[in-house]
């Protein structure tokens, strides 16, 4: 079975930062597709601003990150309305984009959506987790 994968926020960040570890190795295994990655114009603005407001990126670098990610991944449009992580619902986005994108996995570091451990059939795995896996396929 194909693995589909939506990247949250900052697994996106943590590859870009650094071309060292797990974050990284998942965006390259995505680039050659030995996995399918799946996003949404909510992720990628939330992306956005943290480059912008964090990282104090420029206009450009921002744009080239973003196309960067639309390159290798599989565009959905999510409604806004899915209601899972009552902790952190700027969240549900992730968890949306992964339903409609028919993912089998969500990648992130987040403690809301590890918490969860998977929705409906799909596992939410921290990056090394992940990686371990994709090892064994």
């Amino acid at each position: 079975m194909p693995h589909v994968a939506v990247f949250d926020t900052n697994l996106l960040l943590s590859a870009l930062l650094s071309t060292n570890g797990n974050p990284f190795r998942c965006l390259a295994l995505a680039r050659i597709g030995q996995v399918e990655s799946v996003t949404c114009q909510e992720i990628l603005n939330e992306f956005a601003e943290k480059l912008f407001v964090k990282f104090k990126f420029s206009e450009e670098m921002i744009q080239a990150a973003l196309e960067e990610v639309r390159g290798f991944s599989r565009w959905v449009e999510i409604s806004g309305t899915l209601k899972a992580v009552p902790a952190d619902p700027d969240d549900d986005m992730v968890i949306e984009c992964a339903v409609i994108g028919n993912a089998t996995h969500i990648v992130t570091g987040d403690k809301h959506l590890l918490a969860l451990t998977s929705y409906r059939s799909i596992a939410i795995l921290k990056v090394a987790e992940f990686v371990a896996l994709l090892s064994l396929s």
